[in-house]
């Protein structure tokens, strides 16, 4: 009989520390979202916008190009800003 319950209990330990693991994840992605929550949206758009260009047709004269590298630049400062603002 113990012999068959060590593979239960095994199982279920995995179970629980798979939880465990599922539950920390979803906090801290939830507390980034959370206490930023204008950033991480200005972000969202901007990685929406950034997107639509690379699929938008490339003969814009350059200027598709410079919007592409602007947009990479401001996805950059975001995440500069709401790094800034975890550790200060």
């Amino acid at each position: 009989m113990p012999t068959q319950a060590r593979p239960v209990v095994v199982r279920r330990v995995l179970c629980v520390l798979a939880l465990g693991v599922l539950l920390l994840v979803g906090f801290v992605a939830g507390r980034a979202s959370a206490d930023q929550p204008h950033m991480v949206a200005a972000r969202d758009h901007l990685r929406l916008a950034k997107a639509e260009l690379q699929a938008a047709d490339a003969d814009k004269g350059g200027h598709r190009v410079k919007a592409l590298e602007r947009v990479n630049e401001a996805i950059a400062e975001v995440d500069r800003g709401i790094e800034f603002d975890r550790t200060h």
